[in-house]
């Protein structure tokens, strides 16, 4: 009985002390602006998915730019990883530092991806991000129309945007609305706000437009 407890408690001190563990090692590829294979010094190879942010798809407008940036930051270059678990695809989660640059942050504030709301513990990030977009960096430099958070992206916004009036892109126009009284639905709320650029629907610039109907 006693063993069987102190087994138990080692196997639960265990699995506490994955978050916040440390890896180092070799970034060898680079799926996409926020995915990234490491070379342990074990030769092991290990994906990542950078935490707290969320890059352009690949077939969406940046896409394949914002793959380029964080290849830029960290393809070749020996990294730190700062683990926070695994998601349910087995990627490694982690926050990576190359030298005393934080990655993911970065990647925020040079325009390459967004304050992933979802999952966002570092609330930092929000105003990194309003800053990249206050000064048209990356992404933000594009017409409103193409500007879709990723999230929005994969629940089924054809792509690419750029191919079609706003109207034949969602099936649904840009009209004269600009206040949440005027939103019938939440679905009509995120359109103005992510398709139609209508930012005034998002106040406080979390990403939730209209939270009244949307929460």
């Amino acid at each position: 009985m006693i063993r069987a407890f102190f087994v138990a408690l080692l196997v639960n001190l265990s699995a506490g002390n994955v978050a916040g563990a440390e890896l180092t090692g070799r970034v060898v590829a680079v799926t996409d602006g926020d995915t990234l294979t490491l070379l342990t010094p074990q030769r092991t190879q290990l994906t990542i998915r950078l935490v707290e942010i969320d890059a352009p798809e690949g077939r969406q407008p940046w896409g394949e730019r914002s793959k380029q940036a964080l290849s830029a930051l960290v393809f070749s270059r020996d990294v730190r990883v700062v683990e926070s678990g695994k998601d349910q695809y087995g990627r490694t989660l982690g926050r990576i530092y190359v030298g005393a640059v934080d990655v993911n942050a970065e990647m925020v504030r040079n325009g390459s991806a967004w304050a992933y709301r979802q999952y966002l513990t570092d609330r930092s990030l929000l105003a990194v991000e309003e800053a990249a977009k206050n000064a048209k960096r990356g992404l933000w430099s594009l017409p409103a129309n193409q500007i879709v958070a990723p999230w929005e992206w994969r629940l089924g916004v054809p792509a690419p945007l750029a191919s079609f009036p706003p109207a034949q892109a969602t099936g649904q126009a840009c009209g004269t609305k600009r206040y949440c009284r005027e939103m019938t639905s939440c679905a009509e709320a995120r359109h103005y706000l992510n398709v139609c650029g209508v930012s005034s629907l998002d106040g406080d610039r979390d990403g939730v437009p209209c939270e009244n109907i949307c929460r």
